[in-house]
């Protein structure tokens, strides 16, 4: 999971305001609030049928595009020093890839949502790792809040192993790749073997 800005959490609902770009929001339960607004943050790449895991993506299977976003405070610090501030979140949205769109002969173009996903930088809430990650999919449509993934989750391995720059994927993110290669933050590429699959 790539990734990986907030709106405030009030009585269950999303608001946006200043300080929801600042800090994630969490509920009293420890859950991350679904960010309404992070399409206004920075954005930083996107992927099109991309996977981690040692198999293809099925060929019946149209490939997803992905998007990641982050919050501005993130992004200019990072243009900054070359690596993530406390609190930084990002977000990995998915989207069908659609044919044949209005005049689109060829190649695709984005379509639905079909998944949101998050990792946030906190040390102090995580300090395992400094990285919690976070799923808004369910059956019935995207969730309001999140709790936190387990740490068997396959995702923290994935990216503590293959992040180029704390954690985060910033080797699919040309700009600031560069950026990191500047400040030389991005860490020495692991030993050739695939990831885990990606859930």
């Amino acid at each position: 999971m790539a990734a990986l800005v907030l709106a405030v959490c009030c009585a269950g609902s999303l608001a946006a305001g200043s300080k929801a770009e600042r800090s994630p929001a969490f509920t009293r339960e420890g859950e991350l609030v679904r960010p309404a607004d992070y399409r206004e943050w920075v954005y930083v790449t996107s992927g099109l049928g991309m996977t981690y895991g040692s198999g293809q993506a099925p060929s019946t299977r149209p490939p997803l595009f992905d998007n990641v976003f982050v919050t501005r405070e993130a992004y200019r610090e990072f243009m900054r020093s070359g690596t993530w501030p406390e609190k930084t979140m990002l977000i990995l949205e998915l989207r069908r890839g659609e044919e044949n769109v209005s005049i689109n002969k060829g190649g695709r173009t984005q379509g639905a949502v079909t998944g949101l996903e998050a990792a946030v930088k906190d040390r102090k809430r995580f300090p395992e790792g400094g990285w919690g990650y976070f799923s808004f999919d369910r059956k019935e449509g995207l969730a309001d809040r999140a709790a936190v993934l387990p740490r068997t989750a396959s995702c923290y391995g994935c990216h503590q192993t293959h992040g180029a720059v704390d954690n985060t994927f910033v080797q699919f993110y040309p700009t600031l790749h560069e950026v990191a290669k500047r400040f030389g933050t991005v860490k020495p590429a692991p030993e050739p073997g695939p990831p885990p699959a990606h859930e």
